[in-house]
Formats: structure tokens, C-alpha cells, sequence
């Protein structure tokens, strides 16, 4: 059974549900560490110091391996690493590869 969660509910003018307010720790929990439509500095740096790919940067802050993120996206994990290694993947390959990672195509493609 799931521990309850402390969390407050603000209604709206009509009195229906319009935003949730929970401690930062469960929402790290629930949102995996990464806070919706950030990239974090780890990430960043990942890319910029070592010159490695978004895609790249993002699966080893994850801390998935390859072949984790191919089963994800229902590939090999010769074609991710194809994919992970490209300059410039196709939009819809970076979207594949944003949703199986949780992300937006935002946070990957940058």
C-alpha cells in the first residue's frame, strides 16, 4: 500500500480543483529528480565541457544504458547508439527519444 502524501488542493472561483501544493521531496520523487521542462546543470555541462549529445548527457544523468533506452523505444541498442551519437537526429527520432526518456522534446533537443 502507498504511503499517503501530504499535499493541499487550491480550488478555483467555482470551487473544482485548480492546483496541487506538495512538499519538494515528493515531487522530486514523483517527477524522477528532474523538475518538468529543466535541464539540469549536470546535463548541461555534460554536453558542453565534453562535448557529448543531449541524448547522451540525458541517459547517463538517468542513469540508463543503452540498451535500457532501446528497449524503451522498441529498437536495437545498435540503433540507439547510432541515434545517440548523431549531430542532428530527425525530429521524430528526438520525440521517440524524449518520450521513452520522460522528457519533452525541449529538454532533448537544444
Amino acid at each position: 500500500m502507498n504511503a499517503p502524501i501530504n499535499f493541499q488542493t487550491i480550488l478555483d472561483a467555482d470551487g473544482k480543483p485548480a492546483f496541487v501544493v506538495l512538499p519538494y521531496k515528493e515531487f522530486q520523487r514523483l517527477t524522477g529528480g528532474v523538475t518538468p521542462g529543466s535541464v539540469p546543470n549536470a546535463v548541461v555541462n555534460r554536453v558542453f565541457d565534453d562535448a557529448v549529445t543531449p541524448a547522451k548527457a540525458w541517459r547517463e544523468y538517468l542513469r540508463l544504458t543503452q540498451a535500457d533506452v532501446a528497449a524503451r523505444m522498441g529498437i536495437s541498442q545498435a540503433a540507439y547508439a547510432q541515434t545517440e551519437a548523431a549531430k542532428r537526429p530527425r525530429k521524430a527520432t528526438l520525440q521517440k527519444l524524449a518520450d521513452a526518456l520522460g522528457l519533452s522534446l525541449e529538454q532533448l533537443a537544444w
